[in-house]
């Protein structure tokens, strides 16, 4: 904590309360961001369960292609078998020759499920591995997701309680401003944020803006409440550090 010996009590607890102001708004920002944090964390594990999901997704569909192709094979050859024992039932050439056409074209059904049944065989390999390669990505995401979250998890309890620590010293310093100044200061925080600004070099830090010499002057010695002119912020001088000489 910042010490003026020579501010008066005002100005002193006016400018404690804006750096406990101003850090409970930055924990409070950094705490209201967690949750998007988490979103992030658990869309990039959807990402990866729908990865996974479309591989596996692809591979039942190739096994149940086969699943069919093996099938109608059956039931082709089952008609096929029907057709040869009926050839030798046919009386007439004709009857003959249209059987044969028949069991030709059975046949012609049987080899090309059976193409059909090698490719999916051959696709399945692939598609198995590509399973295997994205349950390890999920995997090692889901492992990243928990430690990334387990640490959120301890960032948020440890800004909850920083929230507690500086909104007791808030309520201190606020106690110590007359009601009148205490007023000001939330009047310019709700227009500007900051109600409190440091003069440095003839400016105010907050607006740039450049003071005249003898208000700067007067804000130097922190004797009495001034405002910015243009930004209305309560103005505070703080010295310099003394310079300390070098060793011969």
């Amino acid at each position: 904590m910042l010490e003026f010996p020579a501010v008066i009590p005002d100005l002193d607890a006016l400018i404690q309360l804006q750096h406990a102001d101003a850090s409970l708004r930055r924990v409070q920002a950094e705490l209201d961001a967690i949750p998007g944090f988490r979103a992030e964390i658990e869309a990039r594990l959807g990402t990866e369960r729908a990865r996974l999901d479309a591989a596996r997704a692809a591979l039942d569909g190739c096994q149940k292609s086969r699943r069919q192709h093996e099938g109608a094979v059956q039931d082709f050859e089952t008609k096929r078998s029907k057709y040869k024992g009926q050839l030798m039932e046919v009386k007439t050439n004709k009857e003959y020759t249209a059987m044969l056409h028949e069991i030709e074209n059975v046949e012609r059904e049987i080899r090309s499920r059976e193409d059909q049944i090698l490719a999916e065989m051959e696709q399945a390999e692939s598609l198995a591995a590509d399973v295997k390669r994205e349950e390890g990505l999920f995997k090692a995401e889901e492992e990243r997701g928990k430690t990334e979250i387990r640490g959120l998890d301890e960032r948020r309890k440890a800004l909850e309680a920083k929230l507690v620590g500086l909104t007791e010293e808030r309520d201190v310093a606020a106690a110590r401003v007359s009601p009148p100044r205490l007023e000001l200061f939330k009047r310019v925080a709700k227009a500007r944020g900051d109600a409190v600004a440091e003069a440095r070099d003839e400016m105010c830090v907050a607006c740039h803006v450049r003071l005249r010499p003898q208000m700067f002057m007067e804000i130097k010695r922190n004797a009495e409440i001034m405002q910015c002119p243009s930004c209305g912020r309560v103005l505070y001088y703080e010295p310099p550090p003394p310079v300390v000489a070098p060793y011969p």
